[in-house]
């Protein structure tokens, strides 16, 4: 909850801390959210490697690809220049290792399907074995859960993982990286929020606040607020639950820009941007960009990040776009993308290439893609529906799909029922969920191909779907604020 105090000082019985930039603030509750839920992560928000492989797969076929192309061209040069002329800067010749990072492995699902589907690629095992994953994240929790996903024990071998902010990396050498990519993690990493005013540039400051009910159970306050304070994490599970009850007061204050980096380019995007319009500076994704450079081998295939935002200055201007949402407490930031380019292009990176995520996949399977929350968009009026309906959708929906969606993966989708579910409903709907199959839809934001949504018509029809209507949302250009691609 967000607010300020002249709108309902009631509200904030007990102040938690000073009022501080929003990325300060930001990193502080980043830091509690995974030491005191990190094994947890999906309890509050899925992304789109979880569970479904379609990214990952895309992500194996593109490297395997462009490496393949990579090296034939090295035989061909070497062919042309003679033996005598290839000297040890040629980009990763014949046979170099090839270390691969991912940054914020979550689960470890996407270093799994990733790994599974190159080995399956490399008929001649000519890349995989190459192979060096390296899976990087600052919270050993998440480190530990990402390395015992079953699907990776196959790959054990090849697999590493980095305890490490993956804005610096200090143990890893210049140039020695030929592949970088991170899902869902830039909109974690601190981000500022700045606006216009005039000629001054201010920024949004926070407060935390402990909720009246949620402060009324805690007996050692003080105590709490040490351990708050000092990101105690051990002291702070001692304590009841407290993430999700911060009321947040704001404040707009002059930016400091002593520590802030790439001033110019700021301040410059920022005059393309109306007065009072509050826009995301991503800080923390930025410093990633300068990092993956160093550490990028000459010739090496790249950097790619996939994440929510935007890229378009007119969405970027509009004074009503979400900047920012709370999922378990935890601050997530849309990406400015296109902030993002201009700092890239700032530091010296000639190409960036910004796309949807959508046809990233798309491009890969050579069909369009929706995922099923798409699709369930699609469904007349599902607003009007009560939660356990929704639940009820989704179910069937997924049912609808059991003949013609078929995942190389086991994976069973996990579902609750709603205790407010009419009990004949209840029974029918456990009965489904038990009947699926393991190689089915893995999860609410799988991806989709047009001929398994055409190939399950009938049933979605039936379920109340509009063919027109899903026809539209495959051929539907990018909404203003989408999943991206950037890549460089």
């Amino acid at each position: 909850m967000v607010m300020n105090a002249a709108t309902n000082p009631d509200a904030l019985p007990q102040p938690m801390g000073d009022f501080k930039p929003v990325d300060e603030w930001q990193a502080h509750i980043g830091r509690l959210f995974y030491g005191l839920r990190g094994r947890r992560v999906q309890d509050y928000y899925q992304t789109f490697a979880s569970a479904d492989y379609r990214l990952a797969h895309a992500l194996a076929a593109d490297y395997f690809s462009r490496v393949c192309a990579r090296e034939k061209k090295w035989v061909r040069d070497k062919g042309v220049r003679g033996k005598d002329t290839v000297t040890p800067a040629t980009p990763l010749p014949l046979g170099t290792p090839l270390v691969v990072h991912e940054w914020g492995p979550g689960n470890g699902n996407l270093a799994a399907c990733f790994l599974t589907h190159l080995k399956t690629l490399d008929k001649d095992g000519l890349i995989y074995p190459r192979v060096r994953y390296v899976m990087v994240d600052m919270h050993q929790a998440i480190l530990d859960n990402a390395q015992n996903h079953p699907d990776l024990l196959s790959h054990r071998e090849r697999v590493e993982t980095l305890c490490a902010e993956a804005s610096s990396l200090a143990s890893v050498k210049d140039g020695t990286v030929d592949r970088i990519f991170c899902n869902e993690l830039w909109n974690d990493l601190p981000a500022k929020l700045m606006l216009r005013k005039g000629s001054e540039i201010e920024e949004e400051y926070l407060r935390p606040n402990l909720s009246e009910k949620r402060h009324a159970v805690i007996d050692d306050w003080s105590g709490f607020v040490r351990a708050f304070d000092g990101k105690n994490v051990a002291a702070l599970e001692a304590f009841p639950a407290f993430l999700e009850d911060i009321i947040w007061e704001k404040e707009y204050h002059k930016a400091e820009w002593k520590d802030v980096p790439y001033r110019k380019t700021i301040t410059d995007f920022l005059k393309q941007i109306d007065e009072h319009v509050l826009v995301p500076v991503n800080l923390g994704a930025i410093a990633t960009v300068k990092e993956a450079k160093r550490l990028l081998a000459p010739g090496a295939v790249g950097f790619s990040s996939f994440d929510a935002g935007a890229d378009e200055m007119a969405v970027l201007n509009d004074p009503e776009k979400p900047c920012y949402g709370l999922f378990g407490g935890q601050y997530s930031f849309m990406v400015n993308f296109a902030l993002m380019e201009a700092a890239a292009v700032y530091m010296g990176i000639r190409a960036v290439t910004i796309e949807t995520q959508r046809e990233f996949i798309g491009r890969s399977l050579g069909t369009n893609v929706i995922s099923l929350m798409d699709l369930l968009a699609s469904y007349p009026s599902p607003r009007s529906l009560q939660p356990w309906e929704q639940d009820r959708l989704i179910i069937r929906t997924i049912q609808a799909f059991k003949d013609r969606y078929r995942s190389p993966y086991q994976r069973r989708i996990e579902m609750p029922i709603r205790s407010e579910t009419p009990p004949q409903e209840r029974e029918s709907l456990k009965a489904i969920l038990q009947a699926l199959e393991t190689d089915g839809i893995p999860d609410t934001v799988a991806y989709l191909t047009e001929e398994e949504i055409n190939g399950s018509m009938a049933g979605l029809e039936q379920l109340g779907y509009h063919r027109d209507t899903i026809m539209a949302v495959l051929a539907t250009p990018p909404q203003p604020i989408d999943y991206r691609h950037f890549f460089f």
